[in-house]
């Protein structure tokens, strides 16, 4: 079990990924929300019986997956439907990075959450230890976003709108890495805290 829980949070774009990736060839463990999040939709399963029911069965591909894409469109269109699936899905991913993150070996485990400022931070992670803050410039999560997910300024300016302010994000952050250098500077970033985090005392 990890004597100490780390959740890594980020703006969209911002290269979460990229630093969940590095503490786990470093040899921590990564409790993803975003995996928990897909493997909760999947076919059968009953968070993706509620999102149909919230938002129609026309959100399904015809095997009965779920139609991400569309989801997407309409959740960063609609604020009332963004905050209906967030009620929805907030819940279950808590819990089930709760678990994940409880039973990890190690002596600290990653918990990265995307939406961490948004869905109540410490209140609603009240289990976390200290809290990782990837931190970019709103340019920069613009061109990103718009060559990572192929989609036009309009939608990726309402996809970072969407989301808490970088001001928000920063006055929750125990720990902060700037990404925007190399990727030298990222793997120095992530390996100093690497290092401070092993050393942390159990709490």
């Amino acid at each position: 079990m990890s004597q100490t829980t780390i959740g890594l949070t980020g703006g969209v774009a911002s290269g979460k990924s990229e630093v969940a990736r590095r503490f786990q060839a470093l040899g921590a463990y990564v409790a993803d929300a975003d995996a928990v999040a897909r493997e909760l939709v999947k076919p059968g399963k009953p968070a993706l019986a509620q999102i149909a029911d919230a938002f129609g069965a026309a959100l399904l591909h015809a095997d009965g997956a779920l139609d991400r894409r569309s989801l997407r469109a309409l959740v960063f269109a609609d604020d009332a439907a963004r905050r209906r699936l967030e009620a929805i899905m907030h819940p279950l991913i808590r819990l089930a990075l709760h678990d994940a993150s409880s039973r990890a070996p190690g002596p600290y485990v990653i918990a990265a959450i995307p939406l961490l400022a948004e869905g109540g931070a410490r209140v609603a992670y009240p289990w976390l230890d200290r809290i990782l803050v990837i931190d970019v410039s709103r340019d920069v999560q613009m061109q990103r976003l718009m060559q990572r997910d192929a989609v036009d300024a309009a939608l990726a300016g309402r996809m970072i709108a969407a989301q808490a302010s970088r001001r928000d994000r920063l006055a929750i952050a125990d720990d902060i890495i700037v990404n925007q250098g190399s990727m030298d500077a990222l793997d120095a970033g992530v390996a100093a805290l690497d290092a401070r985090y092993r050393e942390l005392p159990p709490l």
